[in-house]
C-alpha cells in the first residue's frame, strides 16, 4: 500500500504543529514557516492546511499574532482514521475503471487486498498524532528550522 503525497504531507504538518504547540516559547508558525521547515512547497502546504482546517484538526488565524495551531482533536486524532479520511474510499487496485478486469465477478485477489488494506489501517488506528511525536521524533522536529 502506498499513501498519496497529500496524506504524507498532512501527517508531517500535523507532527510539526504538535511539537511546536508543546514548545512554550515559540509563536504559532505560519503556513510558510511550516512549509520551509518541513521542506514542502508552500502551495502544497497551503492545500494541506486548508483540508486539515476543514477537518477541525488545525486552527489557522490570520494577521498579527496569527498562525497555525493544532486543535485538541488534531492532537488526539487516530492516524488510521486520518489516513482513511485523507486517502478517501477505494480499494488498493482498480477493478472496474475504464477497462474492467474480467475476473472481477469471482476474484479472490481483490478480497485479499481489501483485507490487507484494512489491516494496514487498523495497525495505524491505535496511534495518535501525539504518539507520532514522542521521542526521538519530537526533539528532531523541534530542531527543524527554515532554510
Amino acid at each position: 500500500m502506498r499513501l498519496t503525497r497529500f496524506t504524507d504531507l498532512a501527517l508531517r504538518v500535523l507532527m510539526r504543529l504538535a511539537v511546536i504547540d508543546n514548545a512554550d516559547d515559540q509563536a504559532p508558525p505560519t503556513t510558510q514557516g511550516v512549509a520551509d521547515a518541513m521542506r514542502i512547497p508552500y502551495t502544497h502546504t497551503a492545500k494541506v492546511v486548508a483540508r486539515l482546517q476543514r477537518l477541525g484538526l488545525v486552527e489557522a488565524r490570520r494577521g498579527r499574532g496569527g498562525g497555525l495551531t493544532l486543535t485538541p482533536a488534531g492532537r488526539l486524532a487516530s492516524v488510521g482514521g486520518l489516513v482513511r479520511e485523507l486517502e478517501g474510499p477505494g480499494d488498493v487496485v482498480e477493478c472496474e475503471g475504464s477497462t474492467p478486469c474480467p475476473l472481477a465477478a469471482a476474484c479472490r485477489l481483490r478480497r485479499a487486498l481489501h483485507r490487507a488494506q484494512e489491516a494496514f489501517y487498523e495497525s495505524l488506528d491505535e496511534l495518535t498524532v501525539n504518539d507520532l511525536v514522542a521521542s526521538p521524533t519530537g526533539p528532531l522536529l523541534v530542531g527543524l528550522t527554515s532554510r
